[in-house]
This record gives structure tokens, sequence and C-alpha cells, in this order.
């Protein structure tokens, strides 16, 4: 093959679908398209006699525009324009095509695409949808078979393994096996011969057939060993294995995937797993009788979210059972302040901000919060909030929940103010949109009281969302900010990846990924006065009062939820790995699929904040 049909064939194979093509079919394809340039501004497909056919970018950008103008979409390297040849699945929404900058395509005729599709179902699944129809396709089948609340009865026993194997032979003294366990921190320990199970010890053997029977430690442990233990498939229910163990009188079961050993489950692991419910938690951290007892409940929290994303839950349920959680943890202790610093001098809301006032947490979480006091303040009152609020955030923090690394905390004095000193804040905020300000208003927009007996924040809150409506200016320094956070998609629809330094060839699905849907959500709601606090809220209540167009939410709403679906399954892996959960994914743990939908959910994203600069000439004010 000469070494441009290579290039093409390289190119082809390299983006979805075609990735899905057999290799002998990708071989002779370059052969069957033809090739055309384009000068930038150009209408797009051209209608200068060309054979309906399907086009594919090679290089350049193609705008998408309805008819009132606005970019609703945009073509970049790797991107199809198939609406020649399947024009019954043609967006509605798209009015007008030019194309952005000088532009190559590869054409393939309407009469081979159709063949194509005819012989290759997975291939021609694609083009049966739009980009916001295939990403929603894509989440149903993610969400399709979501059993969270199923507990032992849905999760699979390779799920709750949290370590690989430990192993030692048979021929290894017993007192190495102790100090092996010792060091490996496991209540168990495999016994192996070459690739085969020979036997199992456990802590109990030792205490039992050793020490009590008085056995030389030096002995090898095949002498205190079971033999030929029980085991289970790696794809066993979590309950079935238990009633197992139930039956046998056991409590360590190896796990076998496919004849090979991959660990060993404990009947601790299945009752951890199933303490690890956001109910159980719940009603612990409330009965908790001490901040001691609070820490030892918050080492569960992580488990949390492994257990709900191996049951299937979607990211907007495990982050309101998350902030759940937290809620809990923050209310005990305050409980548990107040009583050991006696009854408030004065009435006060504790405020929670961020992806906590937004109910969209995540096991890796810092802390953003405040304290909003009645008037007046007298300085022995500022001093008991001052104690107070030292407490809940070294007690949160305590609890796994990060110090904010800017310290957007109760405890810092200038977060604990009362309602007149918020007021002046957030009037500063809007009519002097500095970028500090901007950035503090993105936390502090997000503000969700949990602790306020005298219905203190709603004149707060009113107060604030009557102001930012009507500051048109700071609305569009908002939207200028917002845009700040792009999606990691290249020019040409390809990944942008952190280049150099610790997180290096991975994609941030937070600050890339949700955080820009978060700020688009709060920008179109705030312009509207809208109170809703969460993202998926917020862009239903947008659609409604028509800020929003209702795909344009719907889409948000989609790639919100497959972005956050793979950043929790991402850090479920990692807590599994014994790893601290992050938000730094790598391109190679997706599959093909998953690839080219997480680039849709980002073009969708892309798509909207062009549409958001140009709703309120943004550019103005970078």
């Amino acid at each position: 093959m000469d070494v441009e049909l290579v290039e093409i064939r390289d190119f082809l194979a390299g983006h979805h679908p075609f990735d899905l093509l057999p290799e002998e079919v990708l071989e002779r394809l370059p052969r069957q398209l033809s090739v055309r340039y384009f000068r930038r501004d150009t209408p797009f497909p051209p209608d200068d006699g060309d054979p309906p056919a399907l086009y594919i970018v090679r290089r350049g950008a193609i705008d998408l525009r309805d008819e009132r103008g606005e970019l609703v979409g945009k073509l970049a390297e790797g991107d199809l324009f198939p609406w020649h040849c399947r024009l019954e699945n043609r967006p509605e929404v798209i009015f007008s095509c030019h194309t952005a900058e000088d532009t190559l395509v590869y054409l393939l005729s309407c009469a081979d695409l159709n063949r194509l599709c005819e012989r290759h179902q997975a291939f021609s699944a694609y083009f049966e949808h739009t980009i916001a129809e295939r990403l929603r396709n894509a989440l149903h089948r993610i969400e399709g078979g979501s059993t969270t609340d199923g507990g032992l009865m849905t999760v699979r026993v390779a799920d709750l393994l949290s370590r690989s194997p430990v192993a030692a032979t048979p021929d290894t003294s017993i007192r190495d096996v102790a100090r092996i366990m010792t060091e490996q921190r496991v209540s168990s320990l495999l016994l192996m011969e070459g690739e085969g199970l020979a036997g199992l010890v456990t802590d109990h053997d030792l205490r039992s057939r050793c020490l009590a029977a008085g056995l030389s430690p030096a002995a090898p442990v095949r002498e205190i060993m079971t033999a030929d233990p029980h085991t289970t498939g790696a794809g066993t229910l979590g309950f079935e294995t238990l009633l197992s163990m139930t039956r046998l009188d056991i409590h360590h079961l190896p796990v076998l995937d496919g004849g090979r050993v991959i660990g060993v489950v404990s009947t601790s692991d299945l009752m951890r797993f199933q303490s690890a419910d956001p109910a159980y938690l719940v009603r612990d951290i409330y009965r908790a009788p001490d901040a001691a007892t609070l820490v030892r409940i918050g080492v569960k929290v992580p488990e949390l979210q492994v257990r709900l994303v191996t049951g299937g839950a979607t990211a907007d349920q495990i982050g309101q059972a998350t902030s759940a959680v937290t809620d809990a943890f923050t209310n005990r202790l305050l409980a548990l302040a107040e009583a050991e610093l006696g009854p408030p001098p004065a009435p006060y809301v504790w405020l929670t901000g961020g992806s906590q006032a937004r109910r969209e947490q995540s096991s890796h979480s810092d802390q953003d919060n405040a304290l909003l006091l009645a008037e007046p303040v007298a300085p022995a009152d500022d001093e008991y909030f001052a104690v107070l609020a030292d407490r809940v955030n070294s007690g949160l923090a305590a609890c796994g929940y990060d110090l904010c690394p800017g310290d957007v905390m109760a405890r810092n004095p200038k977060w604990r103010q009362p309602l007149r000193a918020w007021r002046r804040y957030f009037t500063r905020w809007i009519e002097r949109p500095e970028p500090k300000a901007l950035m503090l208003a993105n936390v502090f927009f997000d503000l969700r009281p949990l602790h306020d007996t005298q219905g203190l924040f709603e004149e707060l809150h009113t107060y604030v969302l009557k102001r930012s409506r009507a500051n048109r200016i700071f609305i569009a320094y908002m939207a200028a900010n917002a845009l700040k956070h792009r999606p990691p998609i290249g020019l040409f629809h390809n990944f942008v990846l952190i280049s150099g330094g610790e997180h290096d060839h991975t994609l941030d699905l937070k600050h890339r990924g949700t955080v820009p849907v978060v700020d688009l959500a709060r920008v179109h709601t705030l312009a509207a006065g809208i109170s809703p606090i969460n993202t998926i809220e917020r862009l239903r209540a947008g659609a409604e009062a028509q800020v929003l167009s209702r795909d344009g939410a719907a889409n948000l709403i989609d790639a919100l939820a497959f972005i956050g679906n793979l950043r929790m399954r991402h850090q479920a892996r990692r807590i599994q790995a014994g790893e601290q959960a992050d938000n730094y994914l790598s391109p190679k743990e997706l599959s093909s699929p998953e690839r080219g939908h997480l680039k849709d959910a980002f073009s969708l994203i892309a798509t909207m904040q062009e549409s958001l600069g140009q709703r309120h000439q943004a550019a103005r004010f970078t």
C-alpha cells in the first residue's frame, strides 16, 4: 500500500466509528475515498454537483449554526458530516454550515457508506443518532443496569477485593507465615504450590493449631493449614458467598477467576461492604458519642463510594449520598461542640458551599463553609463562634475532609460574619467583579444552610438573587469567568492531555470536565434569578425559564452525567487499589466507544460555552 494510503488508513483507524471496522476492511477503505479542500468561510457542504457523500474532516473546522446564527456545534479533525447520506437524522437545529478555517475533508460515497453499515452493525449504529443522542444512549446503557439498593444481592465478590493476593508456600515456617501476615496486615494467607492453591492459613489457625497445641513455630505451615480449602468464583454474588460461608462455618474464602487465585474474601469484607451504606453511616454518625468515634466512621466514606459504584449508582446518586453523609458529620460535630461549649450566645447559620452545597460530592472533597451570625454580634459572642468553627473544621479534617486550600472556612474570621457584612460582601462582588471576587463568587453563590434555627439564610439568599439578576455586567463577567475552564478537546477533536508533572498524559475530569458544566448552570440561573443550587436542578430550571434551550439543558445534563460517571468509577478503582482518589484519568483506561462518547460530551460542553459567550458578549470582559 502507498505511504499516503497507509497514512489515511491509520487516521481512520484512530477515529470512532472507523475503529469498529475489521482490519481487512480498513485496508481497502482508503482507495474508496476522494479528497476535497475548502477555503475559510466557504458554505458547507458545497452545492456544486458532488454526488451525495459522507464528509470526514481531516484538517480544519466547520461551524454549525441555527437560524438565528448562533453556534450550535463545531466539526473538527475526525468529525463526520453524514447528513447527505442520512437525511432523516439531520439535527433540526442546524440551519447553516461554514468552514471556520481552511479545511481538508475525505469523501466516502453514500453507496459505499450504506454497504459498510449493512455489513457491520456496530459501525452502523453510530450513524443512527446525533452526538447528543449517542451520548444519551451510552448513558442509558450504563445506567440501565443500575441496581443501587441491592447491596450484597448485586455486587460480585471480585469487586469486594481490596488488594492483590498475599501468598507463601506450604513449606514456609509458621514463624515466617506469622511475620508475613503481620507485615501485610492480613488475617489469612494463601499457600501456593506453583500456580495451584494448596491450602489456606488464618489467624485462628495460628492460635488454635499452633500456640494452643504447643507446636514449634519452626514447623512448616502445612502442618496447620486447611488443605484444599473451599473457594468461590469471581462472579459469585456477595450474598451467595455470605450464605456459603455461614453454612460452612468459615470466615475466609479464596476467590478464583478462571482457575487463577485473585484474592481472599472474608466475612469482614462482606460485612464492611454492607455497613458502608449511606443510611447505616448516617445513623452511626448521629449516634456517635464523641469526635473520636466520628473519625473511625470517616474511614468508611471512600468504601461508600466504591459500594455505590459497584452497585451501579450514577454520579448524581453518589453525589447525593456522599453529601448527605458529609451533612451528618457536620451536624454531629456542631452538636458535640455545642454540648461542650454550652448553648450558642446568639442564633447562627452554618453555611456549606461548593460541591457539598450542590449535593455533588465525591469521597475526594475538601471543605467550603462559613457562618452567618444574627446581629448584633458582641466580642464575647465571636469568641464562642471562633471556637465552635475551629472544632467543626478540625473535626471534619480528622474525618477525611481536607481543609480548604484557600481557607474558605468558618474558622477564618472573614467568613464568620453577621448578615450586614455578608450583604456588603455580595454587593461588592456583584458591583466590582474583579478576578478574586469572581473566584469567591463561584464558592459563595453556591450556599446551602445546614443549621438555621431562625431562618436567617432566606433573607440573604433573596437579596443575592435580586442583585445579581439586575446587574448585566456582573453576569457578563461571570460568563467570561465560566469560559476559562475549557473542556480538554482540541481543534482537531483530539484530547488535550496534561503535559508533564505528576499527572502527565491524563485528563482532569473535574476542572476540565464537570466544573465547566457547573459554571454554565450557575451563570444561566443567576441571570434569571433562579434559586436551585444543584447543577442538574439548575439546568432544568433554566430550561423552564427559557434562559437555556431544552436541548441545550438536556445535552449538558447528559455530558455531566457521563463525565461524572467516568470520574466516580476512576476514583473507585483507585480506592480499591489502596491509592488516593483523584480526578486524573488516562484515556488508556477507556474503551474505544468510551473515548468517543467522552469526546462527544466535551464537544457538547464546548458548544454550549460558545453559545454562552455569544449571548453575554463575554469576550469583552476577559
